[in-house]
């Protein structure tokens, strides 16, 4: 079949387009901007990619008129914009509008587990999504997710952080909230099974794992897989306020992101019991094993997406990324070095391996010490650190860094800046003539901009002039 996917740079769609791929369909793939498209896709004969803003209605003129089936998998976690939900519907009202011109028979959503009255923000707003996306002109199948367990997620993740970082934890009293984890491989079974099958039309059904578990045992038991002992004391005094403050100074996740999980996290989510796995003939694994195979994939270096890399986590860069890559030359500071190389593919398996746990090969406390900085005055720090030790895609979050142009062939990297500052940065490495050239530019946003520069100039002198060194070396 030939089948449309939404969300593709997203964590569910960038390990659903390989199985579609495997199942022997042609898939096509909206994304905001091409240059997201990871390389080994667009080099595939049965992948093919096409841009359009499902918040801009003239953006969707270029869909396939012959789609058989279409997945839509645009979610935010935000909720940090006061329209919301407003925005959620405007994208599904695209989407319904433009998939409604093509022969499309049957669109897939993943939405989330809203049985309770009382939903929060980010799942009513999946609830207004499936009523928008129901249709005379074609036929809609609904699945609806609890917590998705994988390497990668974001509560894998942030799970991940708690456990491996704090021996001891006085928690919210969300945590002995139950919900029914369901490993990522189900989810992915679920959607690529349910592509053009008849007895799911206009249908909808909650997906979820074998058990029954509060937060606190996903804690405890992702603990005993990883052979660590682990107390947790629960209190009813944390607001949620103080909940997402708790979640941000803890883990990895952005503070948007974790006032979104608080929000939900209080509301319980059980899933109504149905035939679809006698269906589908999924039988959904335990949370252990769920837990024990993302360490696999971890251990391998195999992950295929993290919600790092999602622009939910992203401190600043919102619009495309076409309008950061050309760096700007003219009211700007810079600070340039150039060294001699003796080989180049070393060197470029080094800047590639930058940053995460790599870290940044020279002033490394100092870097610490500007991600804790950032962090404090609620900035995303270091801590998202990158998805793969060894690789780089256009896209992917690089600590406090964003991967906006990536090309070994080119030998070019060029990162744009997340932290809070006032103004924009860029680190660019490139080898030209056998040289390593490296340089750091910043446009500065009035007084307190280049007030800000100047204070850091006696910094950035012996840390940049270290890192080329190390690399160069």
């Amino acid at each position: 079949m030939k089948i449309l996917v939404t969300g593709a740079t997203g964590y569910i769609g960038k390990r659903l387009i390989p199985l579609l791929v495997q199942d022997g369909h042609q898939v096509i793939c909206v994304v905001r901007d091409i240059l997201r498209a990871d390389t080994h896709y667009v080099e595939d004969s049965h992948i093919d990619f096409i841009e359009g803003d499902f918040l801009k209605p003239e953006t969707l003129t270029n869909f396939p008129n012959n789609i058989d089936v279409a997945y839509y998998l645009i979610h935010s976690m935000s909720n940090s914009s006061k329209d919301f939900e407003d925005l959620e519907a405007q994208c599904a009202e695209n989407f319904k509008h433009a998939i409604a011109k093509t022969a499309v028979k049957q669109v897939i959503y993943l939405s989330g587990i809203t049985n309770d009255e009382k939903l929060s923000k980010h799942l009513r707003s999946r609830k207004q999504v499936e009523e928008i996306l129901k249709s005379d002109t074609y036929a809609t199948t609904i699945f609806k997710a609890g917590i998705i367990v994988g390497s990668g997620s974001s509560s894998f993740e942030i799970i991940r952080d708690l456990v491996e970082k704090l021996p001891f934890m006085i928690a919210p009293k969300w945590l002995n909230t139950k919900t029914q984890p369901l490993a990522v491989r189900d989810v992915l079974s679920y959607l690529s099974k349910s592509a053009g099958d008849e007895r799911l039309y206009n249908q909808n059904y909650d997906i979820f794992g074998p058990e029954t578990l509060t937060y606190k045992n996903m804690l405890l038991e992702f603990a005993e897989v990883r052979k660590l002992k682990r107390y947790i004391l629960t209190v009813p005094v944390m607001t949620p306020k103080l909940s997402s403050y708790w979640l941000y100074f803890v883990t990895s996740t952005s503070y948007k992101l974790a006032s979104s999980l608080v929000d939900s996290m209080g509301v319980e989510i059980i899933g109504k019991p149905s035939n679809i796995n006698t269906l589908l003939e999924v039988n959904p694994i335990s949370y252990k094993e769920a837990v024990a195979l993302a360490f696999e994939k971890i251990e391998q270096n195999s992950i295929i997406s993290s919600w790092k890399d999602s622009m939910v986590s992203s401190g600043r860069l919102k619009n495309s990324f076409h309008k950061y890559v050309n760096v700007p030359k003219f009211g700007c500071f810079k600070d340039y070095k150039e060294r001699e190389i003796t080989d180049a593919n070393e060197t470029i398996r080094k800047i590639w391996a930058i940053g995460g746990n790599n870290g940044w090969y020279y002033g490394t406390l100092l870097w610490r010490i500007r991600g804790y900085m950032d962090k404090m005055v609620g900035g995303i720090g270091l801590r998202r650190g990158r998805t793969s030790p060894t690789d780089l895609h256009v896209g992917d979050s690089l600590d406090f860094w964003r991967v906006i142009f990536a090309d070994k062939d080119k030998q070019k990297l060029l990162l744009y800046a997340e932290m809070k500052l006032p103004g924009e940065a860029w680190l660019e490495f490139k080898i030209e003539d056998n040289k390593l050239k490296q340089t750091a530019t910043f446009r500065p946003r009035g007084l307190a901009g280049r007030l800000y520069w100047y204070s850091v100039l006696p910094f950035h002198g012996f840390i940049f002039r270290g890192m080329i060194n190390k690399i160069a070396s």
